[in-house]
């Protein structure tokens, strides 16, 4: 049978599935769900340096072709997840994980990382640049300057392996922009994309959340033509020591054949997860473990990246 076996760094996974972060990762017992599962890692809800209630609900809804949200970054704080995931990696068997995270301003997410430093927590980490820090201000991630002035800061102090949660780019020159700052950083990773930003879904003439007038990030079936190519503009372009982790519209083995096909090491499940719950790992996992047969590629290397194009 195929393997769907991977690596991000010096990491190994018995499966390239994970959950996003937001899905089934708020509190100990989601984690310890996806622990348990097919799933081969798990990311931690993006924590903040102190316990966020989120926007008010109505937050969520699932939608004909996948879901809206504006969750305010609801979570327990960054030091509840850092506690768990360094417990979790003292256990025998235990999987790696990975730990996200962003401050409500530069400072705190330095706060943030250099209490993380100081831990001994020797996992994965990551630093979630799809998040608003300034009103007025875009997500971090569009913000090119300071992105790169951000990476300097962290990288001057920070050793343990980081990797950067990204909003979609829709322009070539922002692909080259974005990768240009990336490159210069020893980053383990990238993870493409977090939700498209600003959707708006109506029903019986009224928006079907609650914060911003009903305005939220869309995921789902929406936006897998968006996270393929983010993902496969960065596999071509970034150093080949940052590996990609691709995220949005997986809900099949095809998607996730596909994510692996323009170039992820990883795959993440966001609202299929949130929809079918953990059981939704074994079920991809199998359908795509049976394509690879039907193709006959025994790794995720054999067909990583190799994505063909039309003479």
């Amino acid at each position: 049978m195929p393997s769907t076996a991977t690596t991000i760094g010096n990491f190994a996974f018995d499966n390239c599935l994970m959950n996003a972060a937001g899905v089934y990762c708020m509190t100990r017992e989601e984690l310890d769900a996806i622990e348990q599962s097919a799933a081969g890692s798990f990311v931690t809800k993006t924590g903040t340096l102190e316990e966020r209630a989120g926007n008010p609900e109505p937050r969520y809804a699932d939608t004909a072709l996948g879901s809206i949200n504006s969750m305010g970054l609801p979570n327990m704080g960054f030091q509840y997840y850092l506690d768990y995931v360094t417990e979790l990696q003292n256990q025998p068997n235990s999987k790696n994980h990975f730990l996200s995270l962003v401050g409500m301003s530069p400072e705190e997410t330095h706060t943030i990382l250099k209490e993380i430093e100081a831990s001994s927590y020797q996992g994965l980490v990551e630093l979630n640049l799809s998040c608003p820090n300034v009103p007025g201000k875009p997500q971090i991630a569009y913000d090119f300057e300071t992105t790169d002035q951000i990476l300097a800061e962290v990288f001057s102090y920070f050793t343990k392996p980081l990797g950067v949660k990204l909003p979609p780019y829709f322009d070539i020159v922002h692909f080259d922009q974005a990768a240009a700052v990336f490159n210069k950083y020893p980053l383990v990773f990238v993870n493409c994309i977090n939700s498209i930003g600003n959707g708006l879904v109506i029903e019986d003439e009224k928006v079907v959340i609650k914060p911003k007038n009903g305005f939220g990030g869309i995921g789902g079936d929406y936006v897998k033509p968006t996270a393929l190519a983010n993902v496969h503009a960065f596999y071509q372009r970034l150093n080949p020591s940052i590996q990609i982790i691709g995220t949005g519209g997986v809900k099949s083995g095809r998607d996730a054949f596909e994510h692996i096909l323009c170039g992820a090491s990883m795959v993440q499940i966001g609202t299929a997860l949130h929809q079918e719950g953990p059981q939704v790992f074994e079920r991809i996992t199998k359908e795509l473990k049976d394509i690879m047969a039907s193709k006959g590629y025994n790794s995720l290397e054999d067909f990583r990246g190799k994505l063909n194009y039309i003479d």
